[in-house]
């Protein structure tokens, strides 16, 4: 099998290919470095490489030692080549968390859900690109510039992890991480037709990390389709006592929910979830998208949790968390920072306890209610984003359907909503517009129910048949 036929599997059929010794590491390793070498020029999705560093590790592989991990437990990968998002330390390569300040920074450990996907067998060829800090669905930053759309260049493939879903798309690599705090998982791989999981806090270990009992951001898998994302949460999942978040793996392995889907009972759609303007054609597709469960024979109905005062609660928490994590380096690198970053970690500073103590309060009654509105239903389906890819000279959305946001990160809003559940969450393919821009589908699913979730997207997948979409050649298009 040659390279290009390569790029073009199935994570999952790759490492059954490794699997079976019917291909090597290296074999991925050249194919994946020769796409990239094709294909990055346009995107600048991966633009940190450390391939020799890989291929030393697959040396240590192919001698049985070092690798760590089990080759017979669920979601062993065999040596397959992974990109990391340049949030995450990797050991002995430059991770510069988009931000001048840390431009040269090259850290001497990795982060612990690094060190367990090396360890079950996951070969680190990359760091993707992302917005300083991650602040913003927009991937662009001083240290290496902007992140293109493999569907049309001229657009961005959102963030924070557009990176990853870049390079996903145009099949530099089979799988790929992300972090998701307001939709940094969700927003990018709806904007490139891939697949990209939030699980719940404590699913996947992160850290070290300043604020370890945040519940807000988490690391999850990023791949093109539903069985490649079970595949890598199995190589992430587990307990971690560094982390005090984690918990022990499930017993039965997240692909087998995939691979052996079960339809849902009973399915909720919201078109806006009640927060405001989406775009007619993203509305359009995502009903028309729910919709299919009824082919499945789920009940179809539409429903949602009352979201009233998720932008309020969000906004308290986020500047929270800005300014507890970063705010120590505001004095020594304001001239560094992107102005959005410095104005959350302001506001952060500002905001008072009692205002604190409200949204705290407030979170914990949408969770009650999202905890109810799961007694009757399995699933609740809305758009991803409330906008399809733009184009990539905009730091932001600022309007949707004639309606202005206050902030930037106002328009994110269907999928920082759901971040407050905790509830696992995830954008999967469900068309295309009139003009040939990607539109994901986000599912949310109970507390702690990933399998379930796994579960009905697969089948959902099933349904639509774009799979197989991905990868694609990078295409030059006209700006959004």
């Amino acid at each position: 099998m040659n390279g290009e036929d390569l790029v073009r599997l199935s994570a999952c059929d790759a490492v059954d290919l490794l699997a079976r010794g019917e291909a090597t590491p290296f074999d991925l390793l050249d194919a994946a470095e020769a796409r990239v070498a094709a294909t990055d020029g346009v995107l600048n999705a991966l633009p940190t490489l450390c391939f020799d560093r890989a291929r030393a590790r697959a040396e240590r592989l192919a001698g049985g030692a070092g690798g760590g991990g089990d080759a017979e437990r669920p979601g062993y990968l065999h040596g397959l080549p992974v990109a990391v998002k340049d949030l995450s330390d990797v050991a002995g390569v430059r991770t510069t968390y988009g931000s001048l300040a840390f431009a040269d920074h090259v850290p001497r450990r990795s982060d612990y859900m690094v060190e367990r996907l090396e360890a079950n067998g996951a070969l680190v060829v990359a760091k993707s690109n992302t917005p300083e800090f991650g602040a913003g669905s927009q991937t662009f930053n001083e240290v290496f510039g902007t992140t293109t759309n493999p569907w049309n260049t001229a657009l961005t493939p959102g963030g924070s992890s557009g990176g990853s879903a870049a390079a996903l798309a145009a099949g530099q690599v089979w799988l790929a991480t992300g972090s998701d705090h307001g939709g940094s998982i969700r927003n990018p791989a709806s904007f490139t037709s891939t697949v990209g999981l939030r699980p719940g806090p404590g699913v996947a270990p992160h850290g070290p990390v300043r604020l370890p009992f945040n519940t807000l951001a988490v690391n999850g898998p990023m791949a093109r389709t539903v069985e490649d994302a079970a595949l890598m949460l199995d190589a992430m999942a587990g307990l971690d006592p560094r982390d005090p978040l984690t918990r022990p793996a499930p017993s039965v392995p997240y692909r087998r929910a995939a691979a052996e889907p079960v339809p849902p009972r009973r399915v909720a759609f919201s078109p806006d979830l009640g927060l405001g303007p989406v775009d007619p054609e993203v509305r359009r597709l995502c009903a028309e998208g729910a919709r299919r469960f009824t082919d499945a024979g789920a009940a179809v109905e539409e429903a949602c949790i009352d979201f009233h005062d998720a932008a309020e609660i969000f906004e308290v928490l986020r500047a929270v968390y800005f300014s507890g994590d970063r705010a120590h380096l505001l004095a020594e690198h304001r001239d560094k920072f992107k102005p959005e970053l410095v104005w959350n970690i302001e506001e952060g500073l500002k905001v008072d306890a009692g205002r604190v103590a409200r949204a705290e309060r407030a979170r914990g009654a949408l969770y009650r209610r999202a905890a109810t509105f799961f007694e009757t239903y399995d699933l609740l389906l809305c758009p991803a984003v409330v906008a399809p890819p733009f184009d990539h000279r905009r730091r932001y959305l600022d309007e949707v359907a004639g309606v202005r946001f206050e902030h930037y990160f106002g328009w994110l809003v269907m999928a920082f909503a759901i971040t407050l559940t905790a509830c696992p969450a995830m954008s999967v393919p469900t068309g295309f517009t009139g003009d040939g821009r990607p539109v994901g589908l986000q599912m949310v699913a109970p507390m702690g129910r990933e399998a379930e979730l796994l579960s009905a997207a697969a089948v959902f997948e099933a349904l639509t048949g774009l799979k197989d979409r991905v990868p694609i050649d990078p295409r030059a298009g006209e700006p959004v």
